[in-house]
Order: structure tokens, then C-alpha cells, then sequence
């Protein structure tokens, strides 16, 4: 016997906004038999309306029972009082698809529907309601593809990729599913980041237009300080996510993993994420050995995948471009990031570095003011670690754009110091060789630099690589910062290197050295067991020999 529950003829209630009232209210009227989530807002208060919807999360109070429940068009609170912690309404849960009268009214700043009469839809009502549901988030999921922000052919390689991106971006959004962005930790990591955070935020504001607080419930930015997903972010994701399931009903999330994610060393955390529930989307420009990681996500952004050079676009340029996708409406307010963020990874494309520049300048931004915020981006990174910190990135990304001048005017002499102390500290006790025709620079990075120093070991190479190259005009040089477990490299078009090629040539010469690492072609580092740093430091010559 179906149960059910009333209180009242909720039918004989008046409703503003009928043909009796004023003009301007009856233009706001919505059908009580008839009404969509979406077109509720707090104009209707104390008006009553007949939903049907599916319920995603029941939380239990010290009070009443809260549903929430969602219509393909949007999710609505709603709240049954039966006892004092009592839950009210035992025979319906999570999944369930309900039929319910609700008064509208405000509760911390956002909407909800105090319960009048609520019962489950047949079995196949229930059917037939899921099917509608599930055409209508799909529908609404659905983008027209905006023109990209600058003409390439890399990017139209990749078109289909981001349509699939962001449907599935916009489709867990529709569904209540929580979203999590792991990005790496420098200023292309969080420009990435942050211009796909600008196009979802709005879209689950939105969707959960009844709750406050849904853009922190639904939505999780955080900094990998590795350059990989490893399993330690996953399993943190993971048991994460997993207890908000228990404790509130939540679904798995769907991660989204920016600026790295692409190689090998990224499939244990993405197929450890998977057999707990949670699904992948990657957008990297990094090459790999193999691609063992498209088929473990829903998609996979690559230039490298569609035969194209990453060098050629930072991965904070491909989000800028797929946020656009997710979002055409918001995310026009972020298009200098992707400025912004090729100039931060040197991105080596100038027709297409000069398009986005110019799209920057429309709004204000010129070269000098992008490179500051850029190096404030990697010096705030050092000191944020694993903080979200979303309040304050806003402002660094100019929300607003005002208080961000002024923030970059503030930081950048003292990080231009930092680093200048930084340069003239490791060209003191930089080694110099020549190695057939390269020029091979090392700096031991632990005699040079204390813990937690900034600029960080990567930026100190990077600083002295390009002085001695401007100093003594060489074309063909290779620089490594050494640490007891690890070495940073760079190197010029010239010096014909490739750490890719290297860790390879690594691997098969050291075998017991355990190498891993990654980055591009002329830049990238690599990971060792400590014991074995001469060995490969000798090989690492090697293979710098062999190529020249």
C-alpha cells in the first residue's frame, strides 16, 4: 500500500499571483500542478507547489528530515518534520523518485519547501520518470561549441575531446555529482584550475539554487605538489569522498586532473580512484611513453594524442578553452588567463601567444603585468602547498581586478629580489663542463639552497640556464640542478636532449636506480633512489655525449 502523507488541502490555499492580482505578478505566476524547480525563486515564498522529483541526499537533523530532491532542471531542499531527530518519511531514500506538495520559504539564504503531502511514484511512474529525467540532463548537458579563442589547428584536432569534456563536466553538474580539480602546483597548474573552476562554479550555483553553500559541497580544487596524480592524492580524494557518501549521501566525484595526468605514473591513483566510484577526465600537455590513460578516463585532452607538440600549448590555455566550452556565458571573464599561463610555461607558439596576448590586452593586461602575476602565482604556490586558499587565488586572478594590481605591485619587487639572491646564490657554485659541443651546467641544489628556499630548485635552474646563455651567447647548453634523489633539467633546441629519451636511456643503464620523471622535451625532472646519484649523474653525461 503506497504511503502517504497530508496535512491540509493545500489546493484551496491562495496563490499570488493569479489573474486577480496586479499585471507585473501575474507574469511571475507559475502552475501549482505544473512547476519546475528551475522557475522557483523567492518571489514564490509561502506559496504552495506539486513537484515530482528524485531524491539525491537526505540529511537527518536535530529537527526535521531534509530532501533533496532534483527535476532535470534544478535541486530543491526540502524539509518534514515528524519528531525531533526523528526521520520523517522512512519508507523513501536516496534514489527514490517522489511526488510532494511543498510551501516555499528562505532558509539561510537560500530556498527550501517545507513538506505539506509526499508519497513514492509507483513503480512505473518511477520508470517513466527516470527515463524523462535522464533525456532531460542529458539535454541540458548538451553545448553548441563556441569558436575557439585563437585559430589552430592543434585545437581543432582536439575539438571533439573538449564537446565530450564538457558535456561530461555539465552532465555530473545536472546530476548532483560533486567535482573535484587536482592540478599541479606552479602558475600554469592553477591557471588551469582556476579558469575551469570560473565556468563550473556558476553552473552548480544554478543547479543547487536552494543551498547557500553548494559551490563548497559540490565542488573541490586542489594542488598536487607532484607533477602526477600519485596514489597518496587519490587515496586522499578517495577516503574523502567516501565518508561524504556515508555522511551525507553524496555521490562519487568526478575528478578532473589538469596540467599533468598523462603518463604512466598517473594510471595506480586514476585506476585507484576508479574501483571506488569515481570517474577521470585529464587534460595535460606533457608527453608520455605510452598512453596507458585514455582508457581509463571519460576523456582525455592531448595535443600529443592527436599527433601534435604539447610545447605548443600550456595546459592552462587548454582550459581556458575548455572552460569556454563548459560555460560560454561565464567564462569570457577569464580569457587572459590563457596569456597568462603560456607566458608562465614559455610556450613556444608566438602566433598563437600574440592572439591570446591581445585578447589580454582588450581587458587591461599587458606582457608586464601578466609575467608579475604569473611569478606572484609560483611564489604563492610555494607557501599554499595543499590550501585550496579559493578566496585568495580569486583575488590573484583578479576578482577584482583592482585589489589584484595592487597585490601584484606589492609582491613582485620582493619575489624579483628573492630571485635575483636566488640567481647570484647558485651561479656562485655553479660547475661548468664542456661535453663535445654542449655546455653542461650543474648546480648541487643542496649546498646551494636551504629548505623551503625561494625560488624553488625548478625556478633556480631555469634562472641560471638562461643568464649563462645570455652572458656567453651559447646555443647548445644543458643545465641540472642535482638533489640526493632527483634532478631538474633544461636544456636549449641546440643541445639535442630530450628527457623523455633520457629516462629511457636511464632505465635500461641503471636499472636499480628505480628512475621516473617526466616534463617536456627540454625540460623535466627525474626521481632516483639516492644511493645510485652518481651513477646516474654519470649515464645523464652519457647521454648528453651520445647525442652530440
Amino acid at each position: 500500500m503506497e504511503h502517504k502523507h497530508k496535512k491540509g488541502n493545500w489546493h484551496n490555499k491562495p496563490h499570488r499571483g493569479h489573474a486577480t492580482d496586479s499585471h507585473k505578478s501575474f507574469e511571475k505566476f507559475i502552475h501549482p500542478d505544473k512547476a519546475l524547480i528551475k522557475d522557483i525563486s523567492i518571489e514564490n515564498k509561502d506559496q504552495d507547489f506539486s513537484l515530482r522529483g528524485r531524491i539525491d541526499k537526505v540529511v537527518q537533523t536535530g529537527g526535521p528530515t531534509v530532501f533533496f530532491i532534483s527535476d532535470g532542471t534544478g535541486t530543491l531542499a526540502i524539509k518534514a518534520f515528524e519528531k525531533a531527530g526523528v526521520r520523517a518519511y522512512p519508507h523513501v531514500d536516496v534514489g527514490h523518485a517522489i511526488k510532494v506538495v511543498v510551501t516555499i520559504g528562505e532558509y539561510n539564504d537560500g530556498l527550501e519547501g517545507e513538506v505539506r503531502d509526499l508519497s513514492a511514484l509507483s513503480e512505473k511512474e518511477s520508470e517513466e520518470f527516470e527515463k524523462h529525467l535522464s533525456e532531460l540532463e542529458m539535454e541540458r548537458a548538451k553545448i553548441m561549441p563556441p569558436e575557439f579563442l585563437v585559430s589552430s589547428p592543434v585545437l581543432e584536432k582536439l575539438k571533439e575531446r573538449f564537446v565530450k569534456a564538457a558535456i561530461a563536466v555539465r552532465l555530473a553538474i545536472f546530476q548532483s555529482r560533486p567535482i573535484i580539480i587536482r592540478h599541479h602546483n606552479d602558475a600554469d597548474g592553477y591557471a588551469s584550475g582556476y579558469a575551469l573552476e570560473r565556468a563550473i562554479l556558476p553552473l552548480i550555483t544554478e543547479q543547487h539554487s536552494s543551498s547557500a553553500k553548494a559551490s563548497w559541497e559540490f565542488y573541490t580544487r586542489a594542488p598536487c605538489n607532484a607533477p602526477m596524480y600519485e596514489i597518496d592524492d587519490s587515496i586522499r580524494d578517495a577516503a574523502h569522498s567516501l565518508a561524504n557518501v556515508a555522511k551525507f549521501s553524496n555521490k562519487m566525484p568526478l575528478v578532473l586532473i589538469v596540467d599533468t595526468g598523462s603518463g604512466e605514473e598517473d594510471w595506480l591513483g586514476i585506476k585507484h580512484g576508479k574501483i571506488h566510484g569515481m570517474d577521470f577526465i585529464v587534460v595535460d600537455h606533457h608527453p608520455f611513453e605510452k598512453d596507458v590513460i585514455s582508457k581509463e578516463t571519460i576523456v582525455h585532452i592531448n595535443p600529443f594524442l592527436v599527433n601534435e607538440d604539447g610545447s605548443s600549448f600550456s595546459a592552462g590555455m587548454l582550459c581556458t578553452e575548455l572552460a569556454r566550452f563548459i560555460n560560454s556565458k561565464d567564462a569570457e571573464e577569464i580569457i587572459e588567463i590563457a596569456a597568462m599561463a603560456g607566458m608562465a610555461d614559455r610556450i613556444n607558439n608566438p602566433e598563437v601567444m600574440q592572439e591570446y596576448v591581445e585578447l589580454a590586452g582588450k581587458k587591461g593586461y599587458t606582457r608586464e603585468l601578466l609575467a608579475d602575476i604569473a611569478s606572484v602565482i609560483d611564489f604563492v604556490s610555494s607557501k599554499l602547498r595543499f590550501m585550496e586558499a579559493r578566496e585568495y587565488i580569486e583575488v590573484i586572478f583578479g576578482e577584482p581586478m583592482e585589489k589584484q594590481k595592487e597585490l601584484v605591485s606589492l609582491l613582485a619587487p620582493y619575489i624579483s629580489n628573492l630571485e635575483a639572491r636566488g640567481l647570484q646564490i647558485v651561479e656562485s657554485i655553479a660547475e661548468h663542463e664542456k661535453i663535445r659541443n654542449v655546455h653542461l651546467q650543474t648546480i648541487e641544489i643542496e649546498k646551494a639552497l636551504p629548505r623551503g628556499f625561494y625560488p624553488k630548485p625548478g625556478r633556480c635552474v631555469s634562472l641560471v640556464h638562461d643568464l649563462i646563455q645570455e652572458k656567453q651567447k651559447l646555443d647548445k647548453v644543458v643545465t641540472l640542478g642535482i638533489l640526493s634523489d632527483a634532478i631538474t633539467m633544461r636544456s636549449t633546441d641546440g643541445a639535442n636532449f630530450s628527457v623523455s629519451e633520457l629516462i629511457i636511456f636511464l632505465r635500461e643503464k641503471v636499472p636499480g636506480a628505480f628512475v621516473e620523471g617526466g616534463g617536456h622535451k627540454n625540460a623535466g625532472s627525474i626521481k632516483f633512489v639516492p644511493s645510485k646519484q652518481q651513477e646516474v649523474l654519470k649515464y645523464v653525461k652519457e647521454f648528453i655525449k651520445k647525442r652530440n
